[in-house]
């Protein structure tokens, strides 16, 4: 199998797209908080167990999520200008910073709800993998899509694995600076996909 500079920048794409989104600089606070008072080894299984299933998540609407489309009888067009909308909103939060922080339940398992989802594979994740996932054409974007996927859920444990030595180097101000910089970006990638949808809308008609 060759891999082609279009699947290089596939995967590029990929892992910045959902790097910016799922935002693991961002997570760091939102973690920390959620797992306060517990012991390192209990905090290091909750992380994976956060990444397991957002990984799963994610998973799941790449491999099915075109059926779900084609049963709700929704276009790729109407998704990705629906996707980018959504991408705009959570990347005016970012620049904002008002996006509203989870609160645990003392019944649920963090690791599970809020954390795995809707915090790291959260709508926009999905709607930008669901994207990505009708551009692959043959075996080496399909490798590209699912490097770059399990790429930005191995960052997203390292960054909460080792949470308390990062936000003790970057300190609040450098993890902010970060938001805002992923907030930015992915606000060029939401207008990015709307102006697609508008084309594809345009030839079809």
């Amino acid at each position: 199998m060759n891999f082609s500079a279009a699947d290089a920048r596939l995967f590029v794409e990929v892992f910045v797209t959902l790097f910016v989104i799922m935002d693991p600089p961002g997570t760091i606070p939102i973690f920390l908080s959620l797992t306060s008072g517990r012991s390192p080894r209990t905090r290091h299984r909750m992380a994976r167990q956060a990444v397991v299933v957002a990984f799963v998540v994610i998973v799941v609407f790449a491999l099915f999520g075109r059926e779900i489309l084609d049963y709700l009888h929704i276009t790729l067009p109407a998704m990705q200008a629906a996707g980018g909308l959504l991408l705009l909103l959570v990347a005016l939060e970012l620049l904002t910073g008002k996006a509203d922080e989870p609160t645990a339940a003392s019944n649920v398992n963090v690791a599970l709800v809020p954390l795995g989802t809707p915090l790291l594979a959260g709508p926009g994740a999905i709607v930008a993998t669901m994207v990505f996932v009708q551009r692959v054409n043959d075996l080496g974007g399909a490798v590209a899509l699912a490097a770059g996927i399990v790429a930005v859920h191995i960052v997203l444990w390292l960054f909460m694995r080792y949470s308390v030595v990062i936000i003790r180097v970057i300190k609040d101000s450098g993890v902010t600076l970060v938001t805002r910089i992923a907030g930015l970006l992915l606000s060029a990638i939401a207008v990015q996909l709307v102006a697609d949808a508008v084309v594809a809308f345009i030839d079809q008609a």
